[in-house]
């Protein structure tokens, strides 16, 4: 909060800056983004501001962490430009995206959860003693075609080595790791391409339990970006009030 008025209710530049931590030459820019509306000048040529700068200031520092300063910038200049219709709009996109964002990781859990214990059995081993499963075995414990499998190889999910002996694809334990995951969220009605690069967390992870940690951290800055969503919501209603 500002408390620095001068007369008339006015503030300086700096009394603004100071109110919220941050330099003349940010509210200078955030004034010419227009995150703030313009401000008045003196016959000098000096910017003034007031109480109602502050609250568009409060209001755009409150909804960079829940929607980004791309959207938090695009919502702010909707506002100041009387078109608090697409303000709203960008909002509930926002709120989409965070839904979106909370489903993808809602499916990776139940595909996690779902995923059957250990890798490929003893019995679908491929022969010559590397271990493995061949494409054929490894269709039919998902129930789906080998060429599902291949196609799927094609989009970057699995990557078998060739048996040097057949020349046939034999998938490791990580291959059927990553092979179940996917049939699990392809169940979830998730296409191939919003499915690799959850494929790629889980190489990335080196296995499935680095990766539940990696979804916790997930779930809390989801969480935490929809408490900041409330926050920003409350303070933009305050400078929606102020503007009249």
């Amino acid at each position: 909060m500002v408390r620095n008025l001068q007369n008339g209710g006015q503030l300086r530049p700096i009394d603004l800056a100071r109110g919220h931590g941050l330099s003349t030459q940010a509210v200078r820019n955030y004034e010419e983004a227009g995150i703030l509306p313009a401000a008045d000048r003196t016959p000098h040529g000096y910017r003034t501001y007031t109480p109602l700068h502050a609250h568009a200031l409060s209001a755009f520092l409150a909804l960079l962490p829940g929607h980004g300063h791309g959207t938090a910038t695009a919502i702010m200049r909707a506002v100041n430009e009387g078109e608090a219709d697409e303000a709203f709009h960008l909002i509930d996109e926002s709120h989409a995206q965070l839904l979106d964002d909370r489903r993808t990781l809602r499916a990776v859990e139940s595909a996690l959860r779902d995923l059957p214990a250990g890798a490929a059995s003893a019995s679908d081993a491929a022969p010559g003693g590397r271990g493995g499963t061949f494409v054929g075995a490894l269709a039919a414990e998902l129930g789906i075609r080998p060429a599902t499998l291949r196609k799927w190889e094609r989009a970057g999910l699995v990557h078998p080595r060739r048996d040097p002996l057949t020349g046939y694809r034999v998938y490791d334990e990580a291959d059927v790791r990553d092979a179940r995951l996917a049939h699990q969220l392809r169940r979830g009605g998730y296409l191939l391409e919003q499915i690799a690069p959850l494929i790629a967390q889980v190489r990335a992870a080196g296995g499935l339990e680095p990766l539940e940690a990696a979804l916790g951290d997930w779930r809390g800055r989801l969480s935490a970006r929809g408490r900041a969503m409330l926050s920003g919501a409350a303070e933009l209603e305050a400078y929606l009030r102020e503007r009249g």
